[in-house]
């Protein structure tokens, strides 16, 4: 889908993690010119991306790689997306995801205030009208994150849009549950160790969307998505990890047993309709048997 022609210049921040490189690859071949942002310096195999290494929470190093780059668009992957980590350092997670939003957004501002904007928030962020929701500080820096960005597109008339995607799954290397389950069940099937599938809730209920879907959805919004208007990035179907097992069980020879520490407690399905984004264009070409597949064969070849 090459909608871009190579003139126009793309920021695209998170560049070395799991979304950041399907999403270098992919806009380089739909035509932008990319310019990949990660806080050290990190090898990729596409010749054609410019690789900048930034600290997005030093207010003076975002302001002179934008001068640097001068770009049409942004893509905001960049954060700290662990909810541990929040509790354990909350001050920095704040830091990581919402001050780097609001430097970058700012200075766009003041460099080409006519950029056009994604950030990507997530799908556990809260209800800010209800502090006592709050679940950790990770949801506490992504729902800051948001209002920091829709602020500042209220106030300077900036495009900026928020995509907010459920769980991504997908070939790479991903701490997701998808990705834990395919390690074990390969170290299973070379007989490594014990094929039993250890999970802490059977019941529990995921929306689930291939990362490699999600990056066209965040190009559809690059082009026709509403300033100031949030996008879901879901599949619209629930699974539970039961589910998601089975699944695996499916498509791999060893026979494993699944275990859950809990055994008794219900969630309810997750919903998630995006029809906002279908709207305009975009629809799901992944199915979760594909992404799947995809996702142990990664691991077997990346063991």
């Amino acid at each position: 889908m090459k909608l871009m022609n190579q003139q126009r210049s793309l920021l695209l921040t998170g560049a070395s993690g799991f979304t950041g490189r399907h999403a270098c690859n992919y806009f380089n071949k739909a035509g932008f010119n990319v310019t990949a942002v990660a806080r050290e310096n990190f090898n990729i195999s596409n010749g054609n991306i410019n690789i900048e290494s930034c600290n997005l929470t030093n207010k003076d190093d975002v302001n002179k790689l934008v001068k640097k780059v001068k770009p049409q668009y942004l893509l905001h992957l960049a954060g700290q997306n662990h909810v541990g980590k929040s509790w354990s350092d909350p001050v920095s997670t704040l830091e990581t995801n919402s001050m780097s939003t609001a430097y970058l957004i700012d200075a766009l501002r003041e460099e080409n205030p006519s950029c056009k904007i994604v950030i990507v928030g997530s799908a556990l962020q809260f209800n800010p009208n209800d502090a006592s929701t709050v679940p950790h500080p990770y949801s506490l820096s992504k729902t800051l994150q948001v209002i920091i960005a829709q602020s500042w597109a209220t106030l300077y008339n900036m495009h900026v849009t928020i995509a907010k995607p459920s769980n991504l799954i997908g070939p790479g290397f991903s701490n997701g549950v998808c990705s834990i389950f395919a390690k074990k069940i390969v170290e299973m099937e070379e007989n490594k160790v014990e094929k039993v599938l250890n999970v802490h809730n059977l019941n529990a209920q995921r929306d689930f969307i291939d990362v490699r879907d999600a990056v066209i959805a965040y190009e559809t919004l690059l082009l026709k998505g509403k300033a100031n208007e949030v996008y879901d990035i879901a599949s619209g179907n629930s699974y539970s990890v039961q589910e998601l097992a089975n699944k695996f069980k499916e498509i791999t020879n060893v026979d494993f047993e699944i275990k859950s520490q809990l055994i008794n407690q219900i969630e309810p399905k997750v919903e998630i309709i995006p029809s906002k984004i279908i709207s305009l264009g975009w629809q799901q070409t992944i199915s979760l048997e594909q992404s799947l597949k995809d996702i142990l064969n990664f691991s077997r070849e990346n063991r």
